[in-house]
C-alpha cells in the first residue's frame, strides 16, 4: 500500500508542477534547506487555497499536512486527503490533533502547517496561531520557514478557476531547537515565541524576495 500511496502521490506532484508551470511560471528557491530525513516543519505564509497543493507539489521528501476540519465533511474530499492529512480547529486546536502532529514528527514525517491559521486577504504576514509554539516545543523538530508569492493570483478569493499567474515558492534556512543564535532562546519566556521566530523568519524572506537578494 505504501508503494501504491507514494507513486500516486508523485505522480499527483508531478501534475500540479506541470499544470502551474503551463498556466504561468513556477520557481523554487532553496529546495535544498529541506532536511534530507527526520521531522520537519514546513511553516509557510498563507494566501490562497492553492497554497498546500503547491507546498506539497515542490517538496522533495512526502508530507502531511494539517487542514481545517471543515474539509473532512465532504465525503469524497475527506477520502482523498485521509492519507495525506488529518484534521485540526484552526480557532481552538484540540490536544489530539497537536498530539497527533507530534507524533508524526518524531516519527520522522515532514508537517507542512501555516502558522497564521487562515488565508491573509491583503498578502500581509499575520501573526501565528498559538498551537504552532506547541507543537514546535513538543517536537523539537527542524522549522523550515517558506515564503509563497504569486499563489493569491494564480486562485484568487472567489475564484473558480486558475488564472494565468508567476509563482515563487522559497525555502530559507533551518530554524533548529539548539540554535545558537543569542535571539533564539528555546528556554524563553515569551508567549508564542516559536511562532512569532517563525513569522519573523518568513517576514525576512519576503524582504530577500522583494529586494532579489535571494
Amino acid at each position: 500500500m505504501d508503494f501504491i500511496y507514494n507513486s500516486l502521490y508523485r505522480l499527483i506532484q508531478l501534475t500540479i508542477k506541470v499544470v502551474l508551470k503551463i498556466n504561468g511560471t513556477l520557481t523554487v528557491y532553496g529546495r535544498e534547506n529541506i532536511p534530507q530525513k527526520g521531522g520537519v516543519i514546513v511553516a509557510s505564509n498563507h494566501i490562497s487555497y492553492l497554497d498546500p497543493p503547491l507546498v506539497g507539489s515542490v517538496l522533495p521528501r512526502i508530507a502531511t499536512f494539517m487542514a481545517r476540519k471543515g474539509l473532512f465533511d465532504v465525503p469524497v474530499l475527506r477520502w482523498m486527503i485521509s492519507r495525506a492529512a488529518f484534521p485540526v480547529d484552526r480557532e481552538n486546536p484540540k490536544p489530539s490533533s497537536i498530539k497527533d502532529a507530534v507524533k508524526r514528527l518524531k516519527k520522522g514525517e515532514v508537517l507542512v502547517l501555516f502558522p497564521e491559521g487562515r488565508r491573509s486577504e491583503t498578502g500581509e504576514l499575520q501573526e501565528a496561531k498559538r498551537g504552532v509554539d506547541v507543537i514546535a516545543k513538543m517536537s523539537q523538530a527542524v522549522i523550515v520557514p517558506t515564503l509563497l508569492v504569486g499563489s493569491d493570483k494564480a486562485l484568487p478569493s472567489g475564484a473558480k478557476w486558475l488564472k494565468r499567474a508567476d509563482i515563487s515558492v522559497v525555502f530559507g534556512k533551518p530554524i533548529y531547537y539548539n540554535a545558537p543564535d543569542d535571539s533564539y532562546d528555546p528556554d524563553g519566556q515569551e508567549q508564542d515565541h516559536y511562532g512569532s521566530t517563525i513569522m519573523r523568519a518568513i517576514g525576512e524572506l519576503k524582504k530577500e524576495y522583494e529586494n532579489r537578494t535571494i
